[in-house]
């Protein structure tokens, strides 16, 4: 109560028995094991017995009590019975005015940081860069009170060239789509210019607007606007300009020093998020690049019709560690490549291709299988960064099919008769762990199919390595049937993978004519 002055010098001696000694003052929210206390105001209680029935389990003999407009109570006593008890009550709810409107005002600001976090939240939680601008705008302009907002940034193409897009909130697209985009004007340019931010309680009579040609103004048909607020977004680590918010009321005064704070609390969180979607996707994007670039182009072989794919993780951020290969070696066999490299991103795929290069040239001097896997995986062990690598190798040669398996989920023959079997099941470690990788033999007559895998066909988060390896071998025994390889495996991708992988998907078949050799 200090500070006060004469009325909480008043409400002091009132709280007083009669020996002079101070009565215990308190504050203190009943919460949810009380009865609370309501009201528009001060709640006086001018006996005992009253408060002793709304809090049965306190001994009282008297008290004032006081709540703020939520109920909470702010103030309470046990003081003595007497007739000074209602200009007590007077007296306190003067000295406590004050501090309910001191516990309103944190309230609200304490709501306001709330709001803010929970936004800045959502938006660095998020990578996929439409999302991000979209909700960025949504919760701005609702933060604002503006009748619109609207969010303008920047991208670079892959020519090095700038061009802008944008976001609405509020209003429709079509409302923008005939104007175009804003210019470095006396009024943009500070937030294009990521100087700082402009509030204008009626824009149209500010100095700086109308001087420019051909509009001098707002175009014909646009949106009212004289409220106006523009909230620069600045990258934190590179100090870019990354875009701008701009909002607007068609009434005057709408925008307040506390709607600037929160736009531009909400600015800040958006340039993170921005940053952090841009670094994703630009990493994305050159795995993605860079594995494709190894996806080589399949030869045509004598007697084998080959069906490949390479798919590239369509969600998440498993990128790059995927590939196959189909070499025509200079005796007129063929040798069949397929792996996985343990690790995702650029990185990944920068191993990948530094592999499949090896496994080339070591498949082209016609090493064994056992050979060729045991030279690039002491390669392997020599890279600077540590990589695991599951590798697949086998050549197929007139009726035969010569293997190697490092690590790598098992092959699949069909055979004639449509049955399946599992080859190479656990055979060695994989490169860069193991040093010796045994090879094995089997029949590859004409007529019998060959396909090799990676993982992200029949595995993902909610899918079951084991369960997803059954249904693929179920489904390959009726492949054979079907008219069209091509179409009819894109067709069992999609029912093995929901639609959605989130993980690279590699695969070779080939099938073995009938009556031809190789």
């Amino acid at each position: 109560m200090s500070g006060l002055g004469p009325v909480a010098a008043a409400v002091r001696r009132a709280f007083v028995d009669a020996g002079g000694r101070p009565v215990a003052v308190q504050v203190h929210d009943l919460g949810a094991d009380g009865e609370r206390f309501r009201g528009d105001g001060p709640i006086v209680v001018p006996d005992a017995a009253t408060l002793a029935e709304l809090l049965p389990r306190q001994r009282v003999t008297g008290a004032v009590v006081v709540t703020d407009e939520h109920g909470t109570v702010l103030l309470h006593t046990d003081a003595p019975e007497g007739a000074r008890l209602a200009a007590t009550a007077t007296g306190i709810a003067v000295a406590t005015a004050e501090l309910a409107g001191t516990v309103s005002r944190l309230r609200a600001e304490a709501g306001v940081v709330d709001a803010l976090h929970s936004v800045g939240r959502r938006l660095t939680a998020r990578l996929d860069l439409d999302g991000v601008v979209q909700d960025a705008t949504d919760a701005a302009t609702g933060a604002t009170g503006a009748a619109y907002g609207a969010f303008f940034y920047n991208l670079i193409d892959q020519f090095g060239e700038s061009y802008t897009l944008y976001t609405l909130s509020g209003v429709s697209r079509e409302a923008f789509s005939r104007f175009p985009m804003p210019r470095n004007t006396a009024v943009f340019a500070p937030t294009f210019d990521g100087t700082g931010t402009v509030r204008s309680s009626d824009i149209t009579a500010d100095p700086r607007f109308g001087h420019n040609a051909p509009h001098h103004g707002m175009p014909e048909g646009h949106l009212p606007v004289r409220s106006y607020l523009a909230v620069p977004v600045v990258s934190p680590t590179t100090g870019e300009v990354l875009g701008g918010f701009f909002f607007g009321h068609p009434r005057t005064g709408r925008f307040t020093e506390r709607h600037e704070y929160l736009a531009e609390g909400i600015a800040g969180y958006a340039a993170i998020a921005l940053d952090n979607a841009r670094l994703y996707e630009r990493e994305r994007t050159l795995a993605a690049e860079l594995s494709r670039s190894m996806v080589p182009a399949v030869p045509d072989v004598p007697g084998l019709d080959l069906v490949t794919r390479y798919l590239p993780a369509a969600t998440g951020t498993k990128v790059g560690g995927d590939w196959f290969d189909v070499l025509c070696l200079p005796s007129g066999a063929t040798a069949f490549v397929i792996g996985d490299v343990v690790g995702h991103g650029v990185t990944a795929a920068t191993a990948m291709g530094q592999v499949r290069t090896a496994i080339r040239s070591y498949a082209l001097l016609e090493l064994p299988p056992c050979d060729v896997l045991r030279h690039v995986s002491q390669l392997t062990e020599s890279f600077a960064e540590p990589s695991f690598v599951t590798c697949f190798y086998a050549v197929h040669d007139r009726d035969t099919l010569v293997f190697a398996n490092a690590g790598h989920l098992p092959g699949v023959l069909i055979h004639a008769d449509g049955t399946t079997e599992q080859i190479g099941e656990a055979l060695a470690q994989p490169l860069g762990v193991g040093a010796d990788f045994p090879q094995r033999q089997v029949d590859f007559p004409p007529g019998t199919d060959l396909v090799l895998y990676t993982d992200g066909l029949v595995e993902s988060r909610p899918r079951d390595l084991t369960a997803g390896i059954e249904r693929l071998l179920a489904a390959l025994g009726k492949l054979r049937a079907a008219p069209d390889a091509e179409t009819a495996w894109d067709r069992l991708i999609h029912d093995l993978t929901g639609g959605s992988h989130d993980d690279d998907i590699a695969l070779i078949h080939a099938h073995r004519h009938h009556g031809t050799g190789s």
